[in-house]
């Protein structure tokens, strides 16, 4: 059985075999785990076909008949990689309005952190070369719409926009802290600590009289120093 593989730009499309039996799956899972270990490693760019079938121990002629070319197989990361995030935030939102918004934050931070930043292959993808423009902007999109619906539902008197912006700066932040690995451990936590503070911000701020009475608290102990 075989399946369109997802557009990731005006190319002819290619066609993805899917198999039926389990050798055949573990063959194509083990092929994408070491797609996913070349392209950390080297990029997108500089993986071959050829080293990623060395790497899974699969033959050359084997491997282009599940995937006719190296694209295909950066097309099915990246659309399992999309389909995971949609599960997972499914089940994020559905409690959403439960939590504090501290536990929010750091439940939040925690659900992007493991899919994305803790897979470089992914990273690497999504910073791959023009061609994949349309590809990276459609999971990018995804991500924000998914990242903008939690601040929505937590707060419903965020506007739309609001949380778009929401979503914008803590997709960067993610980014960002993609660029970590190798720094002390310390620091990839002090960027959470960063996000998280400004996701507390934005969905549970300060009432203004409450800003207004630490102001004149502050003032009043000064003055009587």
């Amino acid at each position: 059985m075989s399946k369109r593989s997802h557009k990731s730009s005006a190319k002819q499309e290619r066609i993805v075999h899917t198999p039926q039996r389990s050798n055949g799956k573990l063959r194509v899972a083990a092929i994408l785990k070491a797609a996913q270990a070349v392209i950390a490693e080297k990029g997108y760019e500089a993986a071959t076909m050829a080293e990623i079938a060395a790497r899974s121990d699969t033959k050359i002629g084997s491997l282009y008949r599940f995937f006719p070319n190296k694209e295909s197989i950066a097309d099915t990361i990246i659309a399992g990689a999309r389909e995971n995030l949609d599960m997972l935030f499914r089940e994020f939102n559905k409690n959403v309005r439960t939590l504090p918004v501290r536990v929010l934050a750091d439940d939040l931070l925690t659900l992007l952190f493991e899919p994305v930043f803790k897979r470089p292959a992914l990273m690497k993808l999504l910073d791959a070369g023009p061609d994949w423009a349309a590809k990276r902007e459609e999971f990018r999109s995804a991500v924000l719409r998914h990242i903008a619906q939690t601040p929505m539902t937590y707060s419903p008197k965020l506007s739309k926009k609001g949380a778009a912006d929401v979503a914008l700066v803590i997709l960067l932040n993610i980014k960002a802290a993609s660029t970590l690995q190798g720094f002390p451990p310390n620091a990839l936590q002090e960027f959470r600590n960063m996000a998280r503070l400004y996701i507390e911000n934005r969905l549970e701020p300060s009432p203004p009289s409450k800003r207004r009475i630490a102001v004149h608290s502050r003032a009043t102990s000064t003055r009587g120093s």
